[in-house]
């Protein structure tokens, strides 16, 4: 153990309960099933759908023996290309009853990156919906895999190029030509004894991969992260602790499902804890608020954008949020006058904040509900989750930081991915010989272990030898009135390597010009940090989780200003 005055910090267990359980997802919900069994488990209150976890847990039970029945085996590669449909969280469950593994895709996904998951993830078993907004599903399916035209309805495919690809079934529509339907599943789970499906239970352990998800692709190429039953589940089990979640709250989950806050944050910390899922298929705000007046949520999951769009939205007074308590912001940072409209317009007052990656399962860091100092609910990522070790480590020499020194950020523990799909390269590079995985953060640790972001490693921008953090310069550069948002970026400099360059959303009735965003900066932050170049944007380049893409807007800086000294 590295000295105290180091940046390292191991989280601590509370409330009695094993740091690290060993239960498999299946496990989880049978424990859960057995205590809150009459209780609310799936609510979609836009379709009046509601399952209590006796019969949600009867749902995945017969959706398991049929897709044992068709001949779903251990291993196999079950994938889901959807919005948050109701069958989305049972699928999950039934396969990781199985032995099988789950694969999420991101629901925004076109044509080349569709066929690119397909090919990379070997997938065996597809369900998907119609759709979303312009991207029609079933005739992309049909344009990259020319088989399904001649394959009857209900009938296993077979594909030159995706030789692994056995049935797609698509959900909630009668299914055409080479699709099957989810009646066809629970129409043959009696195929499958019970005894049979109590035998493949027994064969699933703990450490075993049990969802693989692909990375967002904020950082380039997207790469199937292999997540255990023992990463997702006793990270949603301290996700949840650390909004104080039990059998008597309600989560209202707008968030998609495909990616980690979806199905981790929110789904298995309310499995974990007994909590009702309050589902949206897709986000709309109306929906929300009056899911939350409805339901009597008592946690809200969302990015800041979306909690910015619910408290400007000219119907927010028309819905009662008292109910609320908790909940997660996730995604970026929040603006402490947005974090205190939570507060007190919603109710929100045990609001945390998590941190973390896909590959670390995902969260390492968290705020706890019962943290008092808005500060620290805005500007830090919280303190390590039980059972995490966290570190700050310095990116050149491998040593841990003092406190308060910038460094890189870095964990181990039960969360830790157990690599990369097909890729051990990859998965080397990214977790070093100490099994500390290195995230490619920049940040620091305070006195009382709270841990800070201050930038990307790969966003660092050097100019003339000066370190720029972009975070630094975008927190000041936000507080110019008029400015929405901003995102700093290196812009490639003949003269000095790297010039920093500011793409900025200005607010609707501002009307700032280059020259007054430099102005402002001057005398207040080091010259050779104010932005060189700057772009006035509608918008940013995002990914389906609404993060950023930073490496798009270099390159459109790098295009923009090419010609730039």
């Amino acid at each position: 153990m590295p000295p105290f005055n180091q940046a390292f910090s191991v989280g601590t267990a509370w409330n009695n309960h094993p740091i690290v359980h060993k239960l498999t997802l299946g496990q989880t919900l049978d424990q859960t099933v057995r205590f809150f069994g009459s209780q609310d488990a799936l609510v979609y209150p836009d379709r009046n759908y509601r399952l209590t976890w006796r019969q949600f847990s009867d749902l995945v039970d017969s959706l398991a023996r049929g897709l044992m029945s068709l001949g779903v085996k251990h291993g196999d590669k079950v994938a889901i290309w959807a919005t948050n449909v109701p069958e989305w969280i049972p699928l999950l469950f039934a396969t990781a009853k199985i032995g099988a593994i789950f694969i999420p895709i991101n629901m925004h996904l076109k044509k080349a990156e569709i066929d690119g998951v397909l090919t990379q993830s070997d997938t065996s078993w597809l369900f998907v919906s119609h759709g979303y907004r312009d991207a029609n599903y079933v005739e992309i399916l049909y344009d990259i895999i020319p088989e399904l035209e001649s394959t009857p309805k209900n009938k296993n495919i077979s594909s030159h190029k995706y030789p692994f690809l056995k049935r797609i079934f698509l959900i909630g529509q009668e299914p055409p030509a080479g699709f099957s339907s989810i009646s066809d599943i629970l129409n043959v789970k009696e195929q499958t004894s019970e005894d049979d499906y109590l035998n493949r239970q027994r064969e699933c352990k703990d450490n075993v991969t049990v969802c693989m998800q692909f990375t967002s692709g904020t950082t380039g190429n997207p790469k199937g992260v292999r997540l255990s039953h023992r990463n997702i589940g006793n990270n949603g089990y301290w996700i949840g602790a650390c909004q104080n979640l039990s059998s008597r709250d309600r989560v209202c989950i707008p968030v998609p499902l495909f990616h980690c806050f979806g199905m981790v944050l929110g789904v298995m910390a309310c499995v974990n804890h007994g909590a009702a899922m309050v589902m949206l298929e897709k986000y709309d705000p109306v929906q929300v608020m009056k899911a939350v007046d409805q339901e009597k949520c008592t946690a809200l999951y969302g990015v800041p954008t979306m909690f910015i769009q619910l408290l400007d939205h000219p119907d927010f007074d028309k819905y009662n949020f008292s109910s609320l308590r908790t909940g997660i912001m996730s995604g970026s940072s929040c603006p402490v006058i947005r974090m205190q409209q939570c507060i007190e317009r919603m109710n929100m007052e045990e609001i945390t904040i998590p941190y973390g990656l896909t590959e670390a399962g995902p969260v390492m860091t968290q705020t706890r509900y019962f943290e008092p100092d808005i500060e620290k609910k805005c500007f830090s990522i919280g303190q390590a989750l039980p059972g995490i070790e966290v570190a700050i480590i310095n990116p050149e020499t491998g040593d841990f930081c003092d406190i308060d020194e910038d460094g890189e950020i870095c964990c181990r523990g039960y969360n830790v991915m157990n690599g990369y799909y097909k890729e051990p390269v990859a998965t080397y590079k990214f977790i070093d010989e100490y099994g500390w995985l290195h995230s490619g953060d920049v940040g620091r640790m305070d006195s009382d272990g709270y841990f800070y972001i201050t930038g990307r490693l790969k966003d660092l921008i050097i100019r003339g030898g000066e370190n720029i953090s972009p975070k630094e310069v975008e927190d000041f550069i936000s507080h110019i009135p008029g400015v929405k948002d901003v995102q700093v970026v290196a812009v490639p400099s003949k003269k000095y390597g790297e010039q920093p360059g500011a793409f900025i959303i200005l607010q609707p009735d501002a009307n700032l010009t280059e020259k007054d965003i430099q102005d402002a900066c001057n005398n207040q932050i080091a010259w050779f940090k104010i932005p060189k170049y700057i772009a006035f944007v509608r918008e940013f380049p995002l990914t389906g989780s609404s993060k950023v893409q930073k490496f798009k807007l270099r390159e459109m800086a790098a295009e923009i200003w090419k010609n730039e000294p």
